[in-house]
Parts: structure tokens; C-alpha cells; sequence
């Protein structure tokens, strides 16, 4: 059986093999399950039914942090009430307006589905400890347009365990790199239809590194 490439080859101008859409996500690993939190609480002698009282100035924390980003940076932060409304679109309209310069580019909330604990006391062992359960709480969507990754967002949960999101795209890096090289392309959505140098191209798509920018970028 050949290839797609093969059968088409004709027809096909090239090549590339490229990360794509790249989700990333981050926790802290002592209390990212329910064990670990209920061991961290009797470590710090917090009674385990004290546990909403415990996270509660966290979320505060986080909301207020929002804010701060918000206004240094002159933004509106949009609260999303209805749930299919595609976030992209209102990204967009403000990307219309602002330009695609470096920076933050757009913060919306919405209350969404996330993991936490709840209390629970076990009356048959006599033991008490947190549980494993889903509910509902404020999220945090920061946009932004970083010189190398390009277009991306970063999703903040406002309740405890806190498991980031991070979405970025292989292709705005590789788009970014074409610029700087003088590599002319144009493309349709997240679809390169068309690379001036596709050999180039994919020797800069073998030296991207996300992992490596990454951590620079958390330790800067």
C-alpha cells in the first residue's frame, strides 16, 4: 500500500512534519489527589471539615491577581454566562482591533467543571479524610501573544487542586521563525497552504524545543 504522499506526490509541494496543537498542563503534586491534600492538612494541623475554609482565600488570591493583571495591562476581563459561545470569537474581535503585537491580549472567566474534595468521614473506620468529587468554579482564560509561541492562552482554575491548562501552536512558532528567516508562506486558518522553502522550514521545525522555552520562560 503506498503512501498518501506517494499516490499524490505530483499534486503535493510539500512536506512537513510540525507540532501541531499542543496542550500542556501543570499541578503541584503534593495535593493534586485527594490523599496528598488530606496528608498536607493533618501535616499543618488543619481539621479536614475546615477544608473549604482552607482553599476559600486562595480563590481570593487568584481573582484578585486577575484583576491586577487586567489593569496593568488595560483590559476588561469578559465574563462568559453561556457555555457554547466559542471564546476564539470573542478573542478574535479583540485581536481585530488590537493588532497581533506581543502582550496580553484578552482575559474571559467562566464557570466551569473542575476536580476538587470534599470532606468525609468514614464511619465504619472512624477515619476522616477528603474525597475525590467534581464541581463547578470560576476559570480564568489568559490570551496572550508571545514573541516565539506565538498566539495561546492560559487557563487558571480559582479552586484548589488549581490544574493549569496551557494551549499553544506549533505552527504560530513555525510561523514566527519563517518571518524572522525572510521564508515567505501564507496560510488558511492553522493550515500552511503554501512555504517558499519547505527544507528550511522543517530544519526549524526539528529545532523547536517547548519544553526547553518553557522552562526558560517560567524561570525568567
Amino acid at each position: 500500500m503506498n503512501l498518501l504522499t506517494e499516490t499524490y506526490s505530483s499534486k503535493i509541494s510539500g512536506v512537513l512534519g510540525c507540532f501541531d496543537r499542543v496542550i500542556l498542563t501543570g499541578t503541584l503534586p503534593q495535593i493534586c489527589y485527594a490523599q496528598g491534600m488530606t496528608s498536607y492538612l493533618y501535616s499543618q494541623g488543619i481539621r479536614i471539615f475546615d477544608y473549604p475554609k482552607f482553599a476559600e482565600p486562595f480563590k481570593e488570591i487568584i481573582r484578585s491577581n486577575a484583576d491586577q493583571i487586567a489593569k496593568e495591562n488595560n483590559i476588561a476581563i469578559e465574563f462568559v454566562k453561556i457555555s457554547h459561545i466559542r471564546k476564539e470569537d470573542l478573542v478574535k474581535k479583540v485581536l481585530d482591533k488590537r493588532g497581533t503585537h506581543s502582550g496580553i491580549v484578552h482575559i474571559i472567566s467562566a464557570m466551569e467543571g473542575c476536580g476538587s474534595y470534599k470532606p468525609w468521614h468514614d464511619k465504619n473506620t472512624g477515619k476522616t479524610f477528603l474525597k475525590e468529587t467534581q464541581g463547578k468554579c470560576l476559570h480564568y482564560y489568559f490570551y496572550f501573544i508571545d514573541p516565539y509561541l506565538g498566539y495561546g492562552y492560559i487557563r487558571v482554575p480559582t479552586w484548589c487542586p488549581f490544574k493549569l491548562q496551557v494551549y499553544i501552536n506549533g505552527h504560530n512558532i513555525l510561523a514566527n521563525e519563517l518571518d524572522k528567516h525572510n521564508i515567505k508562506y501564507s496560510m488558511l486558518d492553522n493550515s500552511f497552504d503554501y512555504i517558499e522553502d519547505f527544507d528550511k522550514a522543517q530544519e526549524i521545525c526539528n529545532d523547536i524545543d517547548i519544553k526547553k522555552y518553557m522552562t526558560d520562560l517560567i524561570n525568567s
